[in-house]
């Protein structure tokens, strides 16, 4: 089994939170997330999270921190997903990238639209959770219940 590690940031501004939407090839609509994304070789989480974000956002992150982790199995795949997820500080106007394959937008979303918009229950139940009580730190998924493909894997 491959295990793949992801940061993401999460970012509050009155009482709505800064989202991405992603398109994968095995997805037909984008779907959407906190921004981050998979970390690399040698890279700690939180150079993770601050990278991905400004990628993903244009905005600059001062990480906070960690405020959860969140694990899935994608049996279909053989892949072992782990998320961080930490509060970062930035201020600014997000921007989505331009010509990005990838990323397709960034939104402000209030908090009680984020079940609407969040529509994979591996990122939108820890986050609700979260929200609702701080003090749950961990959510564990023996099936994650979707497969991600990325576009820049074989």
């Amino acid at each position: 089994m491959r295990r793949i590690h992801l940061a993401h940031g999460i970012l509050e501004r009155d009482g709505r939170l800064l989202l991405v939407a992603s398109r994968y090839p095995n997805h037909s609509q984008p779907l959407w997330n906190l921004p981050g994304g998979r970390q690399r070789e040698g890279e700690l989480l939180e150079q993770t999270v601050r990278r991905e974000f400004r990628e993903e956002t244009g905005l600059l992150p001062e990480v906070m921190g960690l405020r959860y982790v969140a694990e899935s199995h994608d049996t279909p795949s053989g892949t072992h997903f782990t998320s961080f997820v930490f509060a970062v500080a930035s201020s600014g106007v997000p921007v989505p990238p331009t010509g990005d394959a990838h990323v397709v937008a960034c939104e402000w979303v209030p908090f009680e639209q984020l079940r609407t918009v969040l529509t994979v229950q591996v990122v939108c139940e820890p986050l609700l959770t979260y929200l609702i009580d701080p003090r749950r730190r961990y959510f564990g998924y023996a099936e994650a219940g979707i497969t991600i493909e990325f576009a820049d894997e074989p």
